[in-house]
C-alpha cells in the first residue's frame, strides 16, 4: 500500500468511475470495492474512490497531470475523457509542450494531458495543485512546507514567472517535488478563477501507529483546521485524511465493525487505542 493515496469524492459513482479510469490506462485494476469505498490503481498508482454524497464536487484546484510520450495515447485519452466532459484548454501546441490540453471528465475530475518525457517526471499520473484567488502566490511556501513534513522528500525543480509583470513575477509557474517518494506538482494560477481546494480531492496518509498519526496530524493542522474522522485541512486549504493502517482490518471484522465505526465517528484525530477497545 502506498503511503499517500489520492481520495476522489463522488456522489454515488465511485465504482463506475474507478472502472472507467482503469479502462483508460495499462497496469490498472480495481483491487477492492464495497458500497462506500472502491480502491483501484491506474498506471500502477493507487487511488481511492469514495461515495461521500453530493456535498463536494471536484474543482480544477487539484488535477491529474498525465505524461504521455506518443500522440496515439494522447488522442485516445483525450477522446475518452472529453466524452461527456468539458474542455478547459483545447488540445494544441503550447510553449511548454508540443501537445497539451486540460479538461474536466464526465464526473468533473480535471486532467492535464501532456506530451513529454516520462523520465522527466517518473510518474504517469501526478497530482497537480493550482493555487488561485486567495491562495495565489502560496505555491512555493506549500512546496517548502510539504517537503519539510514528509520523509524522503525533495524539491526537483521550481520555475517562476518571468520578471516584467508585477502581478505574476516571482510566483510559481510550475514546481515538481516528491513527498514520501510520491511525485507532486504545484502552480500559482493568476487571474480570477472562483475555485479553491476542497474535500472532493483529498490525500490519505496511512499510518503504522499512533506516533505517526500524532506527528502528521500535528504538523498538518498547524495553521490549518481539524475536521472529523481523521479529516483535516492544512494551512493552504488542502484536505488530508490521517488514518491508521489497522482500521481496514477492524472494519472487516463483522463482530467489531459496528462498534469501531461508532467509536471513530466521535473522533477528530484517530485514537488507535480506543478503536482496539471498541
Amino acid at each position: 500500500m502506498e503511503k499517500i493515496r489520492p481520495c476522489l469524492w463522488f456522489d454515488n459513482q465511485a465504482a463506475g468511475a474507478a472502472e472507467f479510469y482503469c479502462s483508460l490506462f495499462g497496469n490498472s485494476a480495481v483491487t477492492s470495492s464495497n458500497s462506500v469505498i472502491t480502491e483501484f490503481s491506474i498506471g500502477g498508482q493507487e487511488f481511492i474512490a469514495l461515495n461521500g454524497g453530493p456535498m463536494f464536487r471536484f474543482t480544477p484546484a487539484i488535477s491529474m497531470f498525465v505524461t504521455c510520450e506518443d500522440d496515439s495515447e494522447i488522442n485516445f485519452l483525450w477522446e475518452k475523457l472529453a466524452d461527456g466532459g468539458k474542455v478547459m484548454m483545447p488540445l494544441d501546441k503550447y510553449d511548454w509542450s508540443e501537445k497539451y490540453g486540460w479538461l474536466a471528465d464526465k464526473y468533473g475530475l480535471t486532467w492535464q494531458i501532456y506530451k513529454g518525457k516520462f523520465s522527466d517526471v517518473n510518474s504517469k499520473i501526478t497530482p497537480c495543485m493550482l493555487f488561485t484567488d486567495g491562495r495565489f502566490g502560496q505555491a512555493e511556501s506549500a512546496v517548502n512546507f510539504y517537503t519539510s513534513v514528509f520523509p524522503d522528500s525533495v524539491i526537483e525543480g521550481i520555475a517562476f514567472y518571468p520578471e516584467g509583470d508585477p502581478s505574476t513575477a516571482g510566483k510559481v509557474m510550475h514546481a515538481q517535488f516528491r513527498i514520501n517518494g510520491k511525485v507532486f506538482m504545484a502552480m500559482d494560477g493568476p487571474g480570477e478563477h472562483n475555485f479553491v481546494f476542497n474535500e472532493a480531492y483529498s490525500l490519505v496518509i496511512t499510518c503504522n501507529d499512533q506516533k505517526e498519526i500524532d506527528y502528521y496530524w500535528d504538523r498538518l493542522t498547524d495553521g490549518g483546521e481539524e475536521s472529523m474522522c481523521g479529516w483535516l485541512k492544512d494551512r493552504f486549504g488542502v484536505s488530508w485524511q490521517v488514518v491508521p493502517e489497522i482500521l481496514a482490518e477492524l472494519l472487516n471484522d463483522s463482530e467489531r465493525s459496528g462498534r469501531v465505526t461508532e467509536a471513530f465517528l466521535k473522533m477528530k484525530k484517530f485514537d488507535i487505542g480506543k478503536l482496539l477497545e471498541a
